[in-house]
């Protein structure tokens, strides 16, 4: 079996980020693998959610299970390229050494990144030493703290702290700025000739006509807000959320349990339906979606019922479901 190279890295420096992002559209979907807690049930599998960018995944959390609910989806766990796991509550970790073993025997040959609280490359350390198994590609975990920020070639990832019972983190995905529209009228009457210099100049590009040199600055608007989407881990109501999450286009957000059980919940570390629907009311949210629900509900109407009390664009999420995420134009 080919040799692996395991980087277990303690520390991760934030990247510099850019000012724009130049992609003319970039499709990004959720498809929710898993949206119970604590265990598995008939209805809903432990928490997964996946977020794809073309042909990248970016996964929060990976609960036991999810490499068959990838095979049950739209999508392949092969294109998972990041992992951000947000506490070590078995629900939403142990589905990483069954999916890396996957991986494997299915030769995949990319790298895999995994980001988590404290102790999350010295426990995957362990999980990848269980038994005769030896991955089969790069796998690189880093150990990162509240106000860490990842930064990629189109966007941000930020983790905060989430209020649960035990170190948690909640995660915020968010694209950089995209370049502004394109100004027909101006490129023409700065005698840009209509065709491929057009795309070059929204692509990002300077162009050369004649002696003359034309930047996209010249003919784009104002930088438009890229897409974002955050997780809430497993949390109490919490002003971070709030914070990180203000005038997102998504919030994701532990609803686990209604209303008349909110001191049982809350004294575990969990959020209600009602709760999460304040926060999402509180910071904004384009859409707000309800997840880790409790295996004790087979019907969870309850949930997003009094959820649009408080806030009218509330979603149940359900195993499979896929929501297609919009710029805010």
């Amino acid at each position: 079996m080919q040799s692996c190279f395991i980087d277990f890295s303690i520390t991760c420096k934030p990247l510099e980020r850019l000012k724009l992002s130049f992609p003319f559209h970039i499709h990004v979907k959720i498809v929710f693998l898993g949206t119970g807690g604590s265990w598995p049930s008939p209805q809903r599998n432990v928490l997964s959610i996946a977020v794809k960018r073309e042909k990248e995944i970016i996964l929060f959390d990976c609960g036991e299970g999810t490499q068959r609910q990838f095979m049950l989806s739209s999508l392949s766990f092969m294109q998972t390229k990041k992992v951000l796991i947000s506490h070590f509550h078995g629900d939403h970790f142990l589905g990483l050494p069954g999916m890396i073993q996957s991986m494997t025997l299915n030769d995949r040959e990319d790298e895999l990144e995994l980001f988590g609280p404290e102790g999350t490359a010295e426990l995957v350390k362990i999980l990848l030493e269980l038994g005769y198994f030896n991955p089969g590609f790069p796998v690189t975990v880093k150990d990162i703290e509240p106000g860490t920020v990842l930064g990629f070639e189109h966007y941000t990832i930020t983790a905060y702290q989430a209020k649960h019972n035990v170190p948690c983190l909640g995660y915020c995905i968010e694209e950089k700025d995209r370049a502004g529209r394109f100004n027909l009228e101006k490129a023409k009457e700065l005698g840009i000739p209509e065709g491929p210099l057009y795309r070059r100049l929204q692509s990002g590009e300077d162009v050369k006509v004649g002696d003359k040199i034309f930047t996209p600055e010249m003919v784009l608007g104002p930088p438009r807000k890229g897409r974002k989407i955050v997780y809430s881990g497993d949390t109490l109501p919490s002003s971070e959320t709030v914070q990180i999450a203000k005038d997102c286009d998504v919030l994701i957000h532990d609803a686990t349990a209604d209303s008349s059980v909110e001191e049982k919940a809350n004294r575990y570390g969990h959020s209600t339906a009602r709760q999460a629907a304040k926060i999402a009311k509180e910071c904004k949210a384009k859409v707000l979606f309800l997840v880790h629900v409790s295996p004790r509900y087979e019907d969870a109407t309850p949930l997003v019922a009094e959820a649009k009390e408080e806030f009218e664009n509330s979603i149940l999420a359900e195993d499979f479901m896929e929501y297609d995420v919009r710029f805010n134009e």
